[in-house]
């Protein structure tokens, strides 16, 4: 599950299925309580195409109103268009998505004015904790006047505002396969790349909440399927996948194969170094050994922190960073509200792609270095045993240190891995690098055994 979504099914202990469990007055619930904790007098509410988002969405926005607030409802949108409205509009925000995630799913990405995030630790658990409270009795009963519910389109100013951070005009003509998987990626694609020197080959623009081509998650090889074939078939220059929400890129060069999303990674940061003229740059512990590189290289300042978007993006606030980057294709960006951005990831990839006349495979090999393993799950029956397990194995041995900033990071000369638990469910996951494929596949492989008993 993505981040936001997971702390509010951990805090709520079911699935975020509906209508059964996560239903419309509960959404009215979490609209109330969520003005009250972050003492807002005017939000900004999105959802995406899911059947039940926009009921979801339509009784967060009663329960906001109901305590004087004035909602603006910008109605179908990708998660980055609501960062941008609460960017751009000055107020905290709401989308409900449940990104990735099958169908059945849904849940509510929240954030403080200026797209600042809403945490487990920064007023998520405050949340729900008042709208646990009101469950039985429901919300008491305010004395302020109700606040208005207003629609505005924001997909026309969204757009251009991201063509202002990146300049296509005088781009080479370039053929690029976008895949929807049927999410919000076919809301926004068109009008993004309308008037660019783009010509564009869409697949599964259809807004369908019920994935019927297959699940909206780019990450899973077997839902790039289609797209590496039709990039193949016509001969494209390139393939772009988006999650459901559209706030996740994923890119295949042009003979279909993926590109690492550290490699994108360092390409953007190369890219933000020389607009900015250097600067700090965040990545996480899982990404390749060859963004921090890359990023010294450009004259930046690379900074490690743990996964997810809370974390990033409090670094990106603290430290002023210019750019941050995910091994999961999540790209964050100063010039947006230090918010994340699939589509604006996106365009650097074409400027840089159409910027010169080599194809993207020969581009990105300057910033893809090493042989990654990918992630990997397995199920285990105690994740504490077996993390202690995998530490007991290395601890002491010669040339390796160990870290615990996220799960377990062991890190020796000619390679390193990391394993952390998923906070949802009983897996490990395990993501392994090396300075070529043989040693990436020993250790690999040898953890993999300690892990799986």
């Amino acid at each position: 599950m993505t981040a936001d979504l997971s702390q509010l099914v951990k805090a709520y202990d079911v699935r975020g299925v509906v209508p059964d469990q996560w239903d419309e007055p509960l959404a009215e619930l979490f609209g109330a309580a969520f003005v009250q904790v972050t003492g807002a007098d005017a939000i900004v509410i999105g959802h995406d195409m899911r059947p039940s988002s926009p009921g979801l969405s339509r009784a967060f926005a009663r329960g906001a109103a109901a305590r004087g607030v004035d909602v603006t409802e910008i109605g179908l949108c990708s998660t980055d268009q609501l960062y941008y409205a609460s960017g751009a509009f000055g107020l905290p925000g709401a989308m409900f998505t449940a990104s990735h995630n099958p169908a059945q799913y849904n849940g509510i990405k929240m954030c403080r004015a200026g797209a600042a995030p809403v945490g487990q630790d920064t007023g998520l658990s405050e949340i729900r904790q008042l709208a646990e409270s009101w469950l039985d009795s429901g919300a008491p009963a305010s004395d302020a006047t109700p606040g208005t519910i207003t629609p505005r389109d924001t997909l026309e100013d969204y757009a251009a505002y991201l063509r202002s951070l990146v300049d296509l005009t005088s781009i080479r003509p370039l053929k690029v396969v976008v895949d929807a998987g049927n999410g919000m990626g076919g809301h926004t694609v068109p009008t993004v790349f309308s008037g660019l020197p783009l010509e564009l080959v869409p697949m599964y623009f259809e807004l369908d909440g019920t994935f019927p081509n297959h699940e909206a998650n780019p990450l899973d090889p077997a839902n790039i399927v289609d797209l590496q074939k039709r990039v193949r078939e016509e001969a494209a220059d390139l393939g772009i996948a988006f999650d459901g929400d559209a706030d996740r890129c994923f890119v295949v060069d042009e003979r279909g194969e993926p590109v690492s999303p550290s490699a994108i990674t360092a390409l953007v940061a190369a890219r933000e170094l020389a607009k900015h003229g250097g600067g700090t740059v965040i990545h996480n512990l899982i990404t390749s050994w060859s963004v921090p590189e890359v990023v010294r290289e450009h004259g930046g300042t690379p900074v490690r922190t743990r996964v997810g978007h809370s974390f990033i993006k409090a670094e990106m606030a603290s430290s002023g960073a210019i750019f941050g980057g995910e091994h999961s294709a999540h790209y964050y960006f100063r010039d947006f509200w230090n918010a994340d951005t699939g589509m604006l990831a996106a365009l650097h990839v074409l400027a840089a792609l159409g910027g010169q006349e080599g194809p993207l495979s020969g581009l990105v090999a300057e910033y893809d270095r090493y042989a990654g393993s990918g992630e990997i799950n397995s199920t285990v029956d105690d994740q504490a045993a077996r993390l202690a397990a995998v530490r007991a194995a290395y601890e002491g041995r010669e040339g390796v240190t160990i870290d615990e900033l996220d799960g377990l990071t062991v890190t020796a000369e000619d390679a390193w891995f990391n394993v952390r638990p998923s906070n949802t469910e009983p897996l490990l996951r395990l993501n392994a690098e090396a300075r070529d494929e043989a040693t990436m596949t020993k250790v690999r492989d040898e953890v993999l055994k300690i892990i799986r008993g």
